[in-house]
């Protein structure tokens, strides 16, 4: 912008010159101002005495420095512009290359921003994949990473490290696509867990058939809060305080026994001593052949494959964790450290 207003100007002085000193024509002065900044090497439009040809000279130095200094930054423009674009693709696979044990959200409408807000608020590592440019730069505003392309294609999923991460959450507004992730995340990936966002409850059906660990309606989900909201509402204000949120005093968390870590496989409760080492409640144990054991007792034998349903302070289920062993992240996620 600079170096084209210094141009202008200087056309403007030689054109003022040729037309008030040498009294040219307008037209006569502006053409020889014109092939004088190009330096083209046309004759003089008229003869020109030794003042007129000491200000042309210094006119076409004048030129040449100025048409340089637009050439020289359009092209600095050009080439940082190609470089830019290409260390920030080459930051951008590096980031998904290193990204390991992480959650993929599909999806950055009001669902996936609520999704990524949690995260976010847990401390976990996650990548957001929307195929709109516009979502992606509001993602990426927001601090998270971000990548955009269609989710429902294998290559994609692949390049925000599919293979490599724990969790898939499909949450675009369409279900067929929805039930395309589903069905590409189990393929290349054949351990992860897949959480789907379902409009109909024949969508859900075909979604869970597809091979969805989870599958939500929001429509029938909402329907049960505001019902929970009516009749329960402080157990509802309770739960809501330990599952979401930054700003808990309480959480819940899982944790998968594994014999291979977990010393107290084949004890009781009451022989593990887990509340009392360290302070956190267990609410619940699931088993391997899906049984719920609700309110678990002192004699309830802990077996391998159980997943433990624990509540307390970030610090006691911290503790809890490490009583219990290094947990299989590929399966659940580790409580955080904040």
């Amino acid at each position: 912008m600079a170096g084209a207003i210094a141009l202008g100007g200087v056309f403007f002085i030689g054109t003022l010159w040729y037309w008030l000193v040498e009294g040219w024509s307008w037209e006569d002065a502006a053409y020889m101002t014109v092939i004088t900044l190009a330096t083209v090497g046309y004759g003089e439009t008229h003869p020109l005495g030794s003042r007129g040809r000491l200000f042309t000279i210094a006119l076409i130095l004048l030129g040449v420095v100025n048409i340089g200094y637009i050439v020289n930054r359009f092209t600095e423009a050009i080439i940082q512009g190609y470089f830019q674009q290409g260390i920030r693709l080459q930051q951008q696979r590096r980031l998904m290359e290193s990204l390991t044990e992480h959650y993929i959200i599909c999806g950055f409408s009001r669902t996936g921003r609520q999704i990524a807000k949690e995260f976010q608020a847990e401390d976990v590592p996650f990548v957001v994949i929307d195929s709109e440019m516009e979502s992606v730069q509001r993602a990426q505003t927001e601090g998270y990473t971000a990548y955009q392309g269609d989710a429902t294609l294998d290559d994609t999923l692949l390049k925000v490290g599919i293979e490599r991460a724990i969790c898939i959450v499909a949450a675009l507004p369409s279900d067929a696509e929805n039930l395309y992730i589903v069905l590409s995340a189990k393929t290349l990936n054949s351990g992860i867990r897949a959480i789907a966002r379902a409009s109909t409850e024949e969508a859900l059906q075909k979604l869970q058939r597809g091979g969805a660990d989870e599958v939500i309606s929001p429509y029938i989900t909402g329907g049960k809060r505001m019902a929970a909201a009516a009749l329960r509402p402080q157990v509802l204000d309770f739960v809501d305080g330990i599952l979401t949120g930054a700003d808990r005093q309480l959480y819940m968390e899982e944790f998968l026994l594994d014999p291979a870590f977990c010393p107290f496989v084949g004890q009781t409760l009451q022989k593990a001593r887990l509340r009392s080492q360290s302070g956190a409640l267990v609410l619940a144990i699931r088993r391997l052949d899906g049984t719920l054991i609700g309110g678990p007792t002192g004699d309830t034998v802990l077996m391998s494959g159980d997943r433990l349903i624990g509540m307390g302070t970030a610090e006691q289920l911290r503790g809890l964790n490490q009583i219990l062993g290094p947990i299989n992240s590929k399966q659940l996620r580790r409580p955080k450290n904040t």
